[in-house]
């Protein structure tokens, strides 16, 4: 029996013996790497229109290239944001549950959603690059959920994947529970490009990857990172981010 059939069967075997479930509830599903119908409603994708910079929803089409107020008023060191989803119900479950829970299965559907949203940033990344954890934390969590997604993404578009690139150098606290203050604060001066990787980016469209997007102090703190190393342009494309009002 060739490979490919062999893969087939097994394959086949393995849905027979566990078939999907949906990752939201646990109810059965046709299909891997989706949620069932009554967790899909509980999402809030994000669509157009929306602020072409910091991706927020619009209520209503305001024109092309149309920048939301807190853009405008506090322009992010990025080009352009994306977020597949809003943080909320079923979204920060998800993403507590890969960060946390060690649900590593989860980054195909995650990654898929964030294609789709980030398809456009995608095409024009040279380079993909995740945000990453200082050494401590990733020994405790055992895996970067950022790196994860990121490599994924970068494998099934073709792009450079540069895991290394980008350290975190400062030991910071979590973000989790702190003001917008305090989270600049906090991840201030935290990442570095090594000289060793620094003609991973010098010159190169980057797309810088992480899983939430809440208050933009870790992606702006990253990006001036990332340009300080010669980066000719930096875009974000996160799983979720949090909408207006709710920082």
């Amino acid at each position: 029996m060739s490979p490919f059939k062999r893969g087939a069967v097994g394959g086949a075997i393995g849905r027979l013996l566990f078939p999907p479930v949906c990752p939201g509830c646990q109810a059965a599903i046709t299909g891997v790497d989706t949620v069932c119908p009554a967790c899909w409603a509980k999402l809030r994708f994000i669509e157009r229109p929306y602020c072409e910079g910091l991706g927020l929803p619009f209520g209503y089409d305001l024109g092309a290239g149309f920048l939301s107020a807190a853009a405008i008023a506090d322009p992010p060191p990025f080009a352009r944001l994306r977020a597949a989803v809003i943080y909320q119900d079923l979204a920060a479950r998800l993403v507590t549950a890969l960060k946390y829970g060690d649900r590593t299965d989860l980054v195909p559907l995650m990654a898929g959603w964030m294609a789709r949203s980030g398809a456009e940033l995608l095409g024009d990344a040279d380079v993909v690059v995740p945000v990453p954890l200082h050494a401590g934390r990733l020994w405790r969590r055992r895996f970067n959920q950022s790196a994860e997604i990121a490599r994924l993404l970068a494998r099934n578009a073709d792009i450079a994947f540069a895991p290394l690139a980008l350290r975190r150098v400062k030991p910071t606290r979590s973000q989790v529970g702190l003001g917008s203050r305090q989270r600049r604060d906090n991840v201030r001066g935290a990442f570095r490009v090594i000289d060793a990787r620094r003609q991973e980016i010098d010159g190169r469209h980057v797309l810088l990857v992480d899983d939430v997007y809440t208050t933009g102090a870790t992606a702006a703190s990253a990006t001036r990172a990332l340009k300080r190393a010669g980066a000719k342009d930096v875009d974000v494309l996160t799983f979720a981010r949090v909408a207006a009002g709710m920082e």
